[in-house]
């Protein structure tokens, strides 16, 4: 970033502190001279800013926090208008509002000057809009998906630790996927024990022999099924007492969230299909449909990137330590990156490590064959196969080339260290 003595830097800088209601914008000129005013989020007030904007001396920066999701409106326009716009990190501007004020005392008049010190240094990261760079459908239908399968989690906690355990608690045992659509179906027709063993076995099998589908052992499945509802300890409740009904009511959410992360996985697929760099994820081990779409939502174009250790701190993959005289702490992750980028390669690489065969198996193993009961050990070595995860992703995206399945060849000297394996330098 170009300084206040460079001689190429803008003679005019812009800060935006972005609020939910009214922002507040301070402004410095080349002769040291400053502005304040405000505007809300409204067409006229954005019109007025960029007109501003185009008035003062160029070249001209300006740098924002963001905010939620109330950055980008306003972004998008300066962006579309062709302004060098930047971001500030939250984090960094928090200290420094305690080191400059030496008070955690904030209002927006005082962020507004932190965004300008940080701005005026070269304190700044990189905004890419969504809507711009074309990824902002990629990150609406992958947030979406995260949305609905958390509460289908948690309604399956509540399934599982409320109205399985007054109505049916034998039955429990049978929620073994995440693909479970059949067992809900057997709950929708038969919600108490009493509604099993109401008609017989005869009566049950003929009635759950088509919702079960085609599944392994299923005669002594349904014989199994019944002979719990036979000797089960659930609450005496009729199938059509309003409790049990609410208990149906539960269970008809839960197929409708599964249905709607079934048609978004499809979106996915559908809209992805032509995409050479989602084709060349989907060849990894371990890589799915979503976890790819989280990949290129998040990071989106991996190639900006000049190196992999530039994508690995942006994942906060890379290695930290904390230091303070002759004390020494440990290197752990930094964990400062994008934690659902980071989520979806951990996620990818521990399906890829429990596969038969792979690199990445392999690779955990040569780690871990030292001392397999180690706990230590293998956390480092799940650390280590996610780092060759992104690694690995980063490099197929950026050359365009799908994955090759082979082991790593063993050098002399072991495998890559773990500090090798996910050191990194700055991205900015």
């Amino acid at each position: 970033m170009a300084s206040e003595t460079d001689p190429i830097a803008p003679r005019t800088w812009v800060a935006i502190d972005i609020a939910k209601g009214v922002n507040v914008v301070l402004v410095e000129h080349s002769d040291g001279r400053q502005q304040r005013f405000r505007f809300v989020h409204q067409r006229d007030d954005y019109n007025r800013l960029v007109a501003f904007i185009r008035a003062c001396a160029s070249p001209c920066r300006i740098a924002l926090e963001a905010t939620a999701d109330y950055h980008r409106t306003v972004a998008y326009r300066l962006v579309s208008e062709g302004f060098d716009l930047v971001l500030v990190s939250s984090v960094a501007g928090a200290r420094l509002r305690e080191a400059i004020f030496n008070s955690w005392d904030k209002n927006d008049p005082k962020d507004a000057q932190v965004i300008m010190r940080l701005l005026k240094q070269g304190m700044t990261q990189r905004y890419c809009d969504p809507v711009v760079t074309q990824t902002h459908d990629l990150q609406e239908l992958s947030k979406t998906f995260l949305h609905i399968s958390r509460a289908r989690t948690r309604l399956q906690h509540v399934l599982l630790t409320h109205y399985l355990t007054l109505y049916f608690l034998e039955l429990a045992r049978f929620w073994t996927t995440q693909r479970n659509e059949w067992f809900i179906q057997l709950l929708m027709l038969f919600p108490t024990p009493a509604s099993i063993t109401a008609d017989g076995l005869s009566g049950f099998r003929e009635a759950i022999w088509k919702p079960m589908g085609r599944r392994v052992h299923k005669e002594a499945k349904i014989a199994e099924i019944y002979a719990l509802a036979e000797r089960s300890i659930a609450l005496p409740m009729s199938a059509d007492s309003p409790a049990v009904t609410t208990f149906r009511l539960q269970l008809g959410r839960y197929l409708q969230l599964s249905e709607a992360k079934t048609a978004t996985e499809r979106q996915a697929d559908e809209l992805l299909a032509d995409r050479a760099d989602f084709q060349c994820l989907k060849t990894i081990p371990g890589i799915g449909s979503v976890i790819a779409l989280v990949i290129l939502a998040e990071a989106g174009d991996l190639r900006r990137f000049r190196h992999q250790r530039q994508f690995l701190k942006f994942c906060g993959l890379d290695l930290a330590k904390s230091q303070s005289g002759n004390f020494r702490g440990k290197d752990k992750l930094s964990k400062r990156g994008n934690a659902r980028l980071r989520c979806a390669l951990w996620m990818a690489a521990m399906s890829a490590a429990r596969m038969r065969e792979n690199a990445f198996r392999d690779k955990y193993t040569r780690y871990t064959a030292g001392a397999p009961d180690d706990t230590d050990l293998k956390r480092k070595a799940r650390t280590a196969i996610t780092a060759k995860m992104a690694r690995v992703v980063y490099a197929l995206v950026k050359h365009g080339q799908p994955y090759r399945q082979r082991f790593d060849v063993d050098l002399p000297g072991g495998s890559i260290p773990l500090r090798r394996a996910v050191e990194a330098f700055g991205t900015s």
